[in-house]
């Protein structure tokens, strides 16, 4: 991925191009990342490092986007308490309109998020407040002029809140929105099997699904980009330091593939990267085809786009590390 460029000569919304409106219904959660500085070994300690930030998948994106000139909006729910007031106020100084249900007796989720050496993660989710959303938290008025919503797969692990992502859809579709959605996370989307995830996909009907190759080639039981293609218009395989593979059809029913491949950056911890990577993607796409481009084009141009605002992510993470 590319580094080293400022937030600010990220490609984002042109000028004299209206701002497209987003909205993103999900989890805005606490990330408690735990980063030891070598194996961890049971009964006993190991030096490292015990951060807190802003986390939920839906909610990184959400930011992403506002940073880069999409109208957005967040749909969330959080708990009453301190935990819930500071994260929403958080994403709020990104710009992003958030709509977040306060729920009693429920606290703000919390994720547990321990990185690796490698810089890849594993994770211990207590989602709590985030898992109430109902669809009664929801307003007509916030997908009036909707271009495009933006749904995580882990929007539909869960109820309510699964049945309010699915009257989110219904609603923004009805407004003529685009849906996308993210395989987020195989292990809760398989839980069930890889047919009730298959059928999960298959009731979004999304328009831009991202999976990584992992998760593409768990959700398929097999590895062909082709094969996802069967459950969006555009598919978008997300394959970290070696850029990304954009399959797409056509209105005429060509199927378009190509790869764009990018710099290395480095990164002890790439926590947040695939979310501003599909925010990155979804703002370069709806600019471009505001702006009159060929679907080839656009799509070269989002992902690339998409690429810029993962990079700037990593490099923000790495600025808050302690020096190793």
């Amino acid at each position: 991925m590319p580094g080293g460029r400022d937030l600010d000569t990220i490609p984002s919304v042109a000028p004299s191009i209206p701002k497209p409106r987003a909205l993103v219904l999900g989890d805005l959660v606490l990330d408690v990342v735990l980063a030891p500085a070598r194996p961890i070994e049971t009964g006993t300690d190991v030096p490292g490092t015990v951060g807190i930030r802003q986390g939920g998948s839906a909610a990184n994106t959400a930011r992403w986007l506002a940073r880069l000139g999409v109208d957005t909006q967040l749909v969330c729910a959080v708990g009453r308490d301190g935990a819930g007031r500071s994260l929403v106020e958080q994403v709020g100084r990104d710009g992003v309109r958030v709509r977040a249900a306060r729920i009693a007796g429920q606290r703000t989720g919390r994720i547990g998020v321990i990185v690796a050496a490698t810089g890849e993660r594993s994770f211990v989710a207590d989602r709590r407040a985030a898992l109430e959303l109902a669809p009664d938290h929801l307003r007509p008025e916030w997908f009036a002029g909707l271009e495009l919503i933006h749904v995580p797969a882990y929007s539909f692990m869960g109820e309510p809140i699964a049945a309010t992502a699915r009257t989110a859809v219904a609603h923004a579709r009805a407004q003529g929105a685009r849906v996308s959605s993210d395989l987020s996370s195989i292990g809760p989307l398989l839980a069930e099997g890889r047919r009730a995830a298959r059928d999960l996909i298959a009731s979004i009907a999304p328009d831009i699904l991202f999976a990584t190759e992992t998760e593409a080639q768990a959700f398929l039981g097999r590895y062909a980009a082709d094969g996802m293609i069967e459950h969006a218009s555009i598919v978008v395989i997300k394959r970290g330091a070696r850029g990304a593979r954009v399959v797409a059809r056509e209105v005429d029913g060509n199927i378009l593939r190509f790869d764009v491949a990018t710099a290395q950056v480095t990164a002890a911890d790439t926590t947040g990267a695939g979310d501003a990577f599909s925010a990155g993607f979804l703002a370069g796409w709806l600019t471009a085809r505001a702006a009159g481009r060929t679907v080839p084009d656009a799509l070269h141009r989002a992902t690339v786009a998409g690429h810029r605002a993962a990079a700037r992510q990593l490099t923000m993470i790495k600025q808050e590390l302690p020096p190793g």
